[in-house]
């Protein structure tokens, strides 16, 4: 996210633009197994890759979240699907096509060992894509563990994407879409359209983006609500050798999930910055205020509940750099809800282990193991600190924010891995 919106940030003071125009309606997700072609996809309908970070492009893997955003437009005069592009002009007939909408897409990562990163951006996501490759058997370990993820963090609307369809036969083509189906039978996207394309040769983009129209609406947002953002990334966009008089803000990225952000307001940010004193740990909240936005890649003045967004801030860009912030929330001083070092919460177990090549029954939580979390938009690791009739108290490494009810994924290690084993409720 840090470099399509840096030189945006930059320049949003005094934004003249108007923010809901051109604001991203919503946060669709990439999700699925590793190398089956998300940012591949992200690039072909968006026009960036979104794989920026030296060690993603030396790997050639997703490792942090990415975005990008993009405008849905439609031709008047073909018939769907081939009516559906990015295009200002229609590449069938040359009409000038109308935009339908604008939305950002979240190129969450497919490698096992990152199964945290794919489940704190999934806090962000009004809908999915779940690519699955053409070329291998269906389903793939982390393909499994991410459809169950998002069952758990209650990600509805769903569109399957089938990968890679010209690197196999029509008749290996037709094999693996009767995988998938069976794959989802039973769960709550059983009925979810699966289309055919090849993001690298850019075959039935047009047929995707029609399906993603039907399938994946525009929910309804509470815009009256006390605003809150939560924070996927954090980051500093002053290029090194920055002069101190041109020194910007630390910049957050993340989404809106309720209420309206203004340049001038004054937020606070929780957990907050870690301290240390007299071999002490706390964490103190972060009081600042927006002095930009950024929203559809352009400087706005406000930021409304949808896509995508960076907020510049006062901040020393020390504070916020290489996502020392991510997993906090943003909202007004004194209504966000409390810091919690330990919860108690009801559990929910799955029967099997995710993401595993082999069928292992879920365990029943120990006392004093250790678990990794994943709330909002934050990641943490608890110890089981005791256990009482499907009630868990957990005790936090890493502090988080929430309040009672929200949701939090739970994943076990598992030889050298974490997998998902259920989740829990946070009790009042």
């Amino acid at each position: 996210m840090a470099e399509p919106i840096a030189e945006a940030v930059a320049k949003s003071d005094g934004a003249e633009s108007k923010s809901e125009a051109m604001q991203p309606e919503l946060n669709i997700g990439m999700v699925g197994h590793v190398d089956h072609g998300k940012t591949t996809l992200v690039e072909a309908i968006t026009g960036k890759w979104t794989d920026t970070h030296s060690e993603e492009i030396k790997r050639g893997i997703t490792i942090r979240l990415g975005y990008a955003d993009a405008e849905f437009r439609k031709c008047p005069k073909c018939p769907e699907p081939q009516c559906f592009t990015t295009a200002e002009k229609c590449g069938s007939c040359g009409e000038k096509t109308e935009l339908v909408r604008r939305l950002s897409f979240v190129d969450a990562p497919g490698h096992e060992s990152l199964m945290a990163t794919m489940l704190s951006g999934a806090a962000i996501m009004d809908g999915a894509l779940l690519l699955i490759a053409a070329n291998e058997k269906c389903p793939q370990p982390q393909t499994r563990e991410h459809l169950v993820a998002l069952q758990i963090v209650g990600i509805k609307k769903l569109v399957i994407v089938q990968n890679k369809i010209d690197l196999v036969s029509q008749e290996e083509a037709l094999e693996n879409y009767k995988q998938i189906r069976e794959f989802v039978k039973g769960t709550d996207y059983e009925n979810s359209p699966i289309v055919p394309i090849s993001a690298q040769r850019r075959i039935n983009i047009d047929a995707l983006i029609g399906a993603i129209q039907g399938t994946i609406p525009v929910p309804e947002r509470n815009r009256k609500a006390d605003p809150v953002l939560y924070v996927a990334r954090s980051f500093d966009i002053n290029r090194p050798g920055t002069v101190p008089k041109d020194l910007q803000g630390g910049v957050l990225g993340g989404a809106v999930k309720q209420g309206v952000f203004e340049v001038g307001r004054e937020i606070e940010i929780r957990p907050g910055r870690k301290m240390e004193k007299a071999g002490k740990v706390s964490w103190q909240p972060v009081h600042t205020k927006i002095a930009g936005i950024v929203t559809g890649g352009k400087p706005a003045t406000e930021a409304f509940p949808g896509g995508s967004i960076g907020i510049r801030t006062s901040l020393d860009p020390g504070i916020v750099k290489s996502d020392a912030l991510a997993g906090s929330i943003v909202g007004i001083p004194g209504k966000l809800p409390p810091v919690l070092q330990e919860f108690r919460a009801e559990i929910h177990l799955l029967e099997r282990v995710v993401g595993a090549k082999d069928e292992l029954v879920v365990e029943p939580l120990k006392s004093g193991e250790t678990l990794m979390l994943n709330v909002n938009s934050s990641a943490t690791v608890g110890i089981v600190a005791e256990l009482k009739k499907g009630v868990a108290l957990i005790r936090l490494k890493l502090p988080i924010c929430a309040e009672a009810g929200a949701r939090v994924t739970l994943s076990r290690l598992l030889g050298s891995r974490w997998r998902l084993i259920g989740y829990g409720i946070i009790k009042a």
